[in-house]
C-alpha cells in the first residue's frame, strides 16, 4: 500500500503511477515520486503560507497484491467501502477509483478492461476500472484517489457573522498549517489497510465455512 501527493493545489502530478518510481517517495521534500513536481508543490504551499492563505490538493494510494474476489457485489461493495473509509479523514471533499471521473467522458469501447491469457493466467489488458469490478477485487492493482479541502483557519483577516448576528471580522491565531494533504498520506494509507483487512478476514472465514 503506497500513498503519496500527487496535486498540491494547481501544481498536479501528471505521469500515471504505473511510470513513477514509488520508491523515491520519502527522499524528496513532499511525498511525492517526483523531485522536479515535489519541489514545485513545496513551492506552491510555501508562496499560499507567505500570503497568509491555505490550499488543498489530491493524495493517490496504490494497493498491489489484492487477490480477485475480495469484496461483494451490492452490499458493502469494496470501492464503497474505501470511499466511507476515505471520506471519513478530516477534511476529505472527495473520492475516485481507476479512471474515476475521467470515466465520464470516455464511450464504452475506451473504458473497457479487455480480459487476456498470459503467463501469469488470466487478467485485464487494462486498468481502467482500477481493480474493481462490481464491487468485487479482480486481481489488478487498486488505485484510487482523494481530494482534500484548504485549511479553513487562515492567517488573513475573515468576514463572518457572530451570535448576535452581527458583521465581525476574525483573524486566525496559533499553529495552522497552510497545507494538509502531506500529512493525510499516511492516513490514507493506514485507513486502506483496515479496510482491506476486515475484507480479508471476512473472504478468509467464508473460505474455512465452504
Amino acid at each position: 500500500i503506497v500513498g503519496y501527493v500527487s496535486q498540491i493545489g494547481r501544481v498536479v502530478e501528471t505521469m500515471p503511477y504505473t511510470s513513477l518510481d514509488l520508491r523515491g517517495i520519502d527522499k524528496n521534500p513532499l511525498p511525492t515520486p517526483d523531485e522536479s513536481t515535489a519541489r514545485r508543490m513545496a513551492a506552491e504551499i510555501d508562496l499560499a503560507r507567505s500570503d497568509s492563505d491555505s490550499l488543498g490538493g489530491v493524495v493517490s494510494c496504490v494497493v498491489k497484491g489484492v487477490s480477485a474476489g475480495i469484496g461483494n457485489p451490492i452490499f458493502n461493495k469494496l470501492s464503497s467501502r474505501l470511499a466511507a473509509a476515505m471520506m471519513s479523514i478530516p477534511s476529505a471533499k472527495g473520492f475516485d477509483y481507476g479512471a474515476g471521473f475521467e470515466a465520464a467522458a470516455m464511450r464504452g469501447s475506451e473504458h473497457n478492461d479487455i480480459f487476456i491469457a498470459d503467463s501469469d493466467g488470466i487478467r485485464t489488458a487494462t486498468n481502467r476500472s482500477g481493480g474493481i469490478q462490481g464491487g468485487i477485487s479482480n486481481g489488478e492493482d487498486i488505485y484510487f484517489r482523494v481530494a482534500f479541502k484548504p485549511v479553513a483557519t487562515l492567517m488573513q483577516e475573515q468576514e463572518t457573522i457572530n451570535k448576535a448576528g452581527e458583521v465581525v471580522h476574525f483573524q486566525g491565531k496559533g499553529r495552522h498549517d497552510p497545507c494538509v494533504v502531506p500529512r493525510a498520506v499516511p492516513i490514507v494509507e493506514a485507513m486502506s489497510a483496515l479496510v482491506l483487512a476486515d475484507y480479508l478476514l471476512i473472504h478468509n472465514a467464508y473460505k474455512e465455512l465452504s
